[in-house]
């Protein structure tokens, strides 16, 4: 026998909550969700343009979208202020070896919005 027996008194590999509120999370903020909550934002604006709705309740309604959407970028900042560092950095690569120069990115330049023009340039 390679493994070891697994019985039915062992406790679970991961918590079966921990799965369920990961899959509510996929549900509230998945796909379909950001397509339904775009048409809902769309159909309360056309209600308040056509007078079938109070501002109040329009107004209401699209700051509970900002706020479902926003509440992961909400607690990341929270997280972030208290100190606790969820993300790993990567190590910064080194500068050295023959193909160091060529690596390099370029120094920015000032912005110019022609710059992507079809324009032919001029000899």
């Amino acid at each position: 026998m390679n493994s070891p027996a697994t019985y039915l008194t062992d406790p679970p590999a991961h918590s079966p909550i921990a799965d369920g509120v990961t899959w509510v999370q996929g549900v509230a903020l998945g796909t379909t969700a950001t397509a339904i909550a775009i048409l809902a934002i769309a159909g309360i604006g056309l209600l308040m343009l056509s007078g079938r709705l109070e501002l109040r309740r329009g107004v209401t309604v699209v700051i509970g979208c900002f706020i479902l959407f926003g509440v992961s970028g909400v607690a990341a900042t929270l997280t972030g202020l208290s100190g606790i560092n969820t993300q790993s950095n990567p190590p910064a690569p080194s500068n050295s070896g023959p193909l160091s120069n060529q690596l390099r990115s370029p120094t920015p330049t000032a912005y110019d919005p022609y710059a992507g023009a079809s324009v032919p340039a001029p000899r």
